[in-house]
């Protein structure tokens, strides 16, 4: 059962001077929780704390800092029924889904916990003319500094592991501003946090609004700041974040191509979870199927079918496969955006109905490619479908959008997988799966709207650290 209240963590340490941020059941819409609201002043103390942590969390030797992250993954697992059950209710995510989430946790920090004792350098050869005879050089990576995190509502457990486990790992102190929405997954972590032996000031989790957030893009002590969220609000922080290290990992309008030799079963099975986990509300869900007119009225049928025995509701029941959007009013954007498709042409295939904050799995043919459902990032459990003819047409099909994160290609003919990979406009092509594929030690993220950088593990650390290079004259 989830608490009454949490604190909020500043410099390591909980407090609780206010329960103003109500926390709602997104099922049921009841207030189940409370939590602080951090003030401005608070928001800067914790700046200024970590600052201060800034060399104390350098000095910490590799085998320590993966001391706390072990111990992170352990509490962790020792406390995994909880934290699925805190995702379920403040997240609306079906339990099912919540537990892999919290797998998702405990992979994304046990690889933080192995890579922070790989922070390799190199011996860089200098004699490369005459005049560098007797100089020898190497570097090494070294943290930047405090770092800033803003973290959304969808994945709120294994996304703020994304960004504090390579912090933890390259010694960087942090403040993290978790969702508003869905707050407790990040509290619990501190928690776990505060029972080790970080430095003071290495940690901060700040339930904060959005408006009172800017601190974290502006100040000048911070060095380095991911978000995860809309490309609108991303490019924005983007401009206001001055001289810091920056990334972003924003929206997607991902696409799918199933070519004629396809295996169809499994294809629909893919295509079903990618586009219908989490609601849809992923940056990585599948929104458009392109499929060849050899296999189109097919796999629509199959695919149709396979919707429609879904099951939608309470998230906490175990067959339930689609739970709540995030609120009411995400459900009626959906709903909105699905009538205006079908005004202009499209054609419903199944679902399209709201209750609540459920929307049903929805599948339209026929959008016109300038409906917000084709060209803009629906985030909700809705997918259209649209045949073609032609392989490399249809490359450029999936190119036309704005996004380019991920996409998935089902195909056996080895040289149109390799067309794929060199030709779309996109962070990651997933070959046989949906781009809604990700194992969290990968590289991941997106070129044009979709962002900027990678995360996964390894590449999040790179980012959180540079490199410092050490030239010797022998004489």
């Amino acid at each position: 059962m989830l608490r009454d209240q949490y604190p909020m963590y500043v410099a390591n340490q909980p407090e609780q001077p206010n329960f103003d941020l109500e926390v709602r059941d997104k099922y049921t819409g009841d207030v189940v929780t409370r939590v602080p609201r951090a003030s401005r002043e608070t928001l800067e103390r914790a700046i200024a704390a970590a600052a201060d942590a800034a060399r104390p969390m350098r000095e910490m030797k590799p085998y320590q800092r993966q001391a706390v992250l072990d111990h992170v993954v352990r509490r962790s697992r020792e406390r995994a029924d909880e934290f699925a059950e805190a995702l379920c209710v403040e997240a609306g995510k079906p339990i099912r889904d919540a537990r892999g989430e919290v797998d998702r946790l405990i992979d994304t920090l046990r690889i933080s916990a192995e890579e922070s004792v790989r922070l390799y350098g190199e011996v860089l050869p200098m004699e490369i003319s005459p005049r560098a005879r007797g100089y020898r050089g190497m570097w090494k990576r070294v943290p930047v500094g405090p770092c800033a995190f803003i973290t959304p509502f969808n994945f709120p457990l294994n996304l703020v592991a994304h960004k504090i486990g390579p912090a933890l790992a390259a010694g960087c102190p942090f403040v993290l501003k978790p969702a508003s929405t869905t707050p407790i997954g990040a509290l619990l972590l501190g928690e776990i946090l505060a029972e080790t032996d970080l430095p003071p000031g290495a940690f901060s989790i700040l339930p904060l609004s959005g408006g009172q957030a800017s601190p974290l893009v502006e100040d000048d002590r911070i060095a380095k700041l991911s978000f995860t969220g809309s490309a609108e609000v991303g490019w924005d922080i983007r401009r206001r974040a001055g001289r810091k290290h920056v990334t972003l990992e924003l929206g997607g309008n991902a696409a799918v191509i199933v070519d004629a030799d396809a295996d169809l079963p499994d294809t629909v099975v893919r295509v079903l979870r990618g586009a219908f986990y989490q609601s849809g509300q992923s940056c990585i869900s599948v929104q458009r199927v392109f499929v060849h007119t050899r296999v189109y009225d097919r796999f629509r049928d199959d695919l149709v079918a396979a919707t429609r025995g879904l099951k939608a509701g309470d998230p906490r029941e175990e067959e339930t496969f689609v739970g709540p959007l995030i609120s009411e009013s995400d459900a009626r954007r959906v709903e909105a955006w699905v009538e205006d498709a079908l005004r202009v042409g499209a054609r419903l295939l199944c679902g399209g109905r709201r209750h609540g904050a459920l929307y049903e799995p929805t599948l339209l043919e026929n959008v016109p490619e300038a409906a917000k459902l084709s060209c803009e990032e629906v985030f909700g459990p809705v997918a259209v479908l649209a045949p073609f003819d032609d392989f490399s047409e249809v490359l450029q099909a999936v190119n036309a959008s704005r996004y380019g994160l991920q996409a998935g290609v089902f195909t056996r003919d080895i040289n149109r997988a390799m067309q794929a990979w060199d030709e779309l406009e996109v962070g990651g092509v997933m070959i046989n799966e949906v781009p809604s594929f990700r194992v969290d030690h990968m590289p991941y993220g997106g070129v044009k709207d979709s962002g900027l950088g990678r995360e996964g593990v390894r590449w999040a650390i790179d980012s959180m650290t540079e490199p410092r290079l050490l030239v010797i004259r022998t004489g």
